[in-house]
C-alpha cells in the first residue's frame, strides 16, 4: 500500500499544468476556451488527492489527526495566497491595476468568502486579477468540512461501496439544488457557477474515485483495452459535449455533473497507464514542473495579465509576456515560500 510520504503520481502534475493552461488562455483573451472547465479539473484533483491521503492515514492508524491536517493545509495554502492578495492590493492602490477596492471585497478574499461575495458584486471591489480566489474559497470550505465527514464515514459506515453511495447521493442532491435554482428560482449564472453549495460536487467526484476503485490504493484490474478504446474516449466525448452545448440552463445544471463523471475514466487511465501514448505528454519534465508550481501560477497569472492589459499590447506579445512573467514569479514563490513551508509540513508530520 502507498504511504503518505510516497504518494506521488507524476501524471497528476501534468494534469495540473494542462488545467492551468485552460484557465490562463481564457483569461488572456481567448473567451471561447472554457476556463471554468480547468477549474473543474482542479476541483476533481483536490478531492481525489485529499481523500486518498485521508484514507491512507485512517488505514494505517484507524484515526485522522485533524489538527495536523489543518496545519498542513494552512502551510500549503495560506502563505502564497496572502502574499498574492497583499501584492494585488498594493498594485491597485498605486494604480497599476485598474480597480477600486472595497473593504468588503478585500475581507471576502482574505477570509475565503469571495465566491459568495462575487455573486452579488460581479468582481467589483477586489484587486483586478484576483477573481480566481473564488475557487480557493470553495476548496477551503471543503477542507473545513470533509475531514470530519470522512472520519464519520469510516467509523460508522466501514463499507467503501456504501461510502461511495453516500457521496453519490450528495452529488445528486447538489444537482437537484442547481436545477431548482436555475429552472425554478431563475438564479443568476454566477450563483450556480461560484457558490460552494452548487460546485462542491466537482470535488466530491474526485473523492468518490479515491474511496472506491482508487487506481493507486485498490487492487482493481482495470482493463487497459477497455479503458483506452471505450471508457477514455467516452469520457472525452462527454466532456466535449458539455463544452459544445451553449444552453444556459444545461450549462449551469447538468454540465458539472456530466464532467465530474466523465473525469473518472480519464483520471483512472492517467494514473494507472500514465506511460500510454495518450498521456505521455503529461510526463514531460517541463510539463511536470509547471504542474509543480501550478498553485502559485494559478494565483498570480491573472494579476500579471490584468497589468499587461492596461498597456494595450499585441495579444500575442501579451500572452507570451504574461506567461513568462507568471512562470518566473510562480517559480520564485515556489522556491522561496512553498518549499520552505513544505519542509515545515514534513517536520510537523514526522
Amino acid at each position: 500500500m502507498a504511504t503518505k510520504r510516497s504518494l506521488y503520481i507524476p501524471s497528476l502534475d501534468g494534469i495540473r499544468a494542462i488545467s492551468f493552461f485552460i484557465v490562463f488562455l481564457q483569461h488572456a483573451g481567448f473567451e471561447f476556451i472554457p476556463g471554468i472547465f480547468g477549474v473543474t479539473i482542479f476541483f476533481f484533483l483536490s478531492g481525489y488527492l485529499i481523500t486518498t491521503l485521508l484514507r491512507i492515514e485512517f488505514d494505517q492508524t484507524e484515526h485522522i489527526n485533524l489538527k495536523n491536517f489543518y496545519i498542513r493545509r494552512t502551510l500549503r495554502i495560506f502563505p502564497p495566497l496572502y502574499l498574492t492578495l497583499i501584492v494585488g492590493i498594493i498594485l491597485t492602490l498605486v494604480r497599476i491595476l485598474p480597480e477600486k477596492l472595497t473593504l468588503s471585497g478585500i475581507f471576502s478574499e482574505a477570509f475565503y468568502w469571495s465566491n459568495y461575495y462575487e455573486v452579488d458584486a460581479s468582481w467589483h471591489g477586489i484587486p483586478s486579477g484576483t477573481i480566481v480566489f473564488w475557487s480557493l474559497a470553495v476548496e477551503e470550505h471543503f477542507y473545513l468540512v470533509f475531514p470530519f465527514f470522512y472520519l464519520l464515514l469510516r467509523r460508522y459506515l466501514p463499507s467503501r461501496f456504501h461510502q461511495m453511495l453516500v457521496l453519490l447521493g450528495i452529488c445528486a442532491i447538489i444537482l437537484l439544488w442547481r436545477c431548482i435554482l436555475v429552472y425554478g428560482l431563475h438564479s443568476l449564472e454566477l450563483r450556480t457557477r461560484l457558490a460552494t453549495d452548487t460546485r462542491i460536487d466537482s470535488i466530491l467526484f474526485g473523492c468518490i474515485l479515491a474511496i472506491y476503485g482508487n487506481p493507486v490504493l485498490d487492487n482493481v484490474k482495470y482493463s487497459a483495452r477497455w479503458l483506452m478504446r471505450f471508457w477514455l474516449p467516452l469520457g472525452v466525448v462527454a466532456i466535449l459535449f458539455t463544452l459544445v452545448i451553449r444552453d444556459f440552463q444545461f450549462r449551469e445544471t447538468f454540465r458539472y455533473t456530466i464532467q465530474g463523471i466523465a473525469l473518472l475514466p480519464i483520471f483512472i487511465t492517467a494514473i494507472r497507464y500514465s506511460d500510454s501514448s495518450f498521456f505521455r505528454l503529461l510526463n514531460l519534465r517541463w510539463i511536470k514542473f509547471l504542474g509543480l508550481i501550478s498553485y502559485s501560477l494559478y494565483l498570480v497569472h491573472d494579476i500579471v495579465l490584468s497589468g499587461l492589459k492596461t498597456m494595450h499590447l499585441n495579444i500575442g506579445i501579451q500572452i507570451l509576456l504574461g506567461l513568462g512573467l507568471s512562470i518566473s514569479i510562480a517559480t520564485a514563490i515556489y522556491y522561496f515560500i512553498e518549499k520552505p513551508c513544505a519542509a515545515l509540513k514534513k517536520a510537523w508530520s514526522s
